[in-house]
């Protein structure tokens, strides 16, 4: 596995509709070295640690390779005007990573980066601040169908992570995939 990108964000405030929400989605790439502790990157913030964050989701990783996928998605549902290119962290993923998708990805695995070690915990879980951010309410229920979620990631030794580092993969009891706990916990979005 290789880091692309490591993005932060603090949580704000965004309008749906005559609503305000606090979100901490709105993630942007940084380029320097970030410290990881047991509750994720230092600088970054989430706005609903009942579903996102402390010490079992304190880091988020995304796949690049899917990046192209919600560029279709938004141009097939005309929020991307100009198909621009989406930019690291707009998933709302703190490493934006050239490495294992979700069907090879497993509950416990472990990634042995120079300084620290991060742990596979869980798949990320969409709701309706992802459909906003997407721009298309049919956008959580798309992540499902495809099964492109991301995987959530504990911290067991805290330290720092910089991009372009790589890490060791080191497989865990290999019981549960990522793709395959998804499936089960969205299983009612592919009716």
């Amino acid at each position: 596995m290789l880091i692309h990108s490591i993005n932060l964000g603090t949580a704000q405030r965004i309008r749906m509709g005559e609503r305000a929400i606090l979100t901490g989605i709105g993630k942007r790439p940084v380029r320097h070295a970030v410290a990881v502790g047991p509750l994720g990157l230092h600088g970054d913030e989430q706005a609903d640690l009942s579903v996102h964050g402390g010490l079992q989701k304190a880091v988020y990783a995304y796949p690049a390779a899917h990046y192209p996928f919600w560029q279709a998605q938004r141009r097939k549902h005309g929020v991307s005007l100009l198909d621009e290119p989406l930019e690291p962290g707009f998933m709302g993923e703190n490493l934006t990573v050239d490495g294992p998708l979700e069907h090879e990805v497993f509950v416990g695995d472990e990634l042995h980066f120079p300084d620290c070690v991060l742990r596979v915990t869980a798949p990320r879980e969409p709701c309706f601040k992802f459909n906003a951010v997407m721009g298309f309410a049919q956008a959580g229920r798309a992540m499902a169908l495809a099964r492109n979620c991301g995987y959530y990631l504990a911290v067991d030794q805290p330290g720092t992570l910089a991009p372009g580092q790589k890490a060791r993969w080191v497989a865990g009891r290999r019981s549960l995939s990522i793709a395959a706990a998804f499936a089960a916990k969205f299983a009612k979005h592919a009716r």
